[in-house]
């Protein structure tokens, strides 16, 4: 997701790994109709319940703020949204 023309460096493998645990464990799209969510707190379950992470507590935190800065979730009342590509055009 990371923009050619985007001069942050891109994320680190183990960061898209747990984007990759989130969206094919704990996306939902029956929260309330606006598209594919999980609550935060599950979110982090995910990550540290994912054998093939091995993540400690601060790190799974660390991984879920980089993705909500670099836009692949966005969060709304507690709630990890995915952000759909043609959102992704505008950030």
């Amino acid at each position: 997701m990371t923009d050619i023309i985007d001069p942050r460096p891109p994320l680190p493998e183990w960061i898209l790994d747990a984007y990759n645990v989130i969206r094919t464990r704990g996306i939902s799209s029956e929260t309330d109709g606006s598209g594919q969510a999980v609550p935060r707190e599950f979110a982090l379950d995910l990550l540290l319940s994912a054998d093939e992470l091995a993540l400690e507590p601060r790190d799974a935190e660390h991984a879920l703020t980089r993705l909500l800065e670099r836009g692949y979730f966005y969060e709304v009342d507690d709630e990890l949204r995915v952000t759909s590509p043609e959102e992704l055009g505008s950030v």
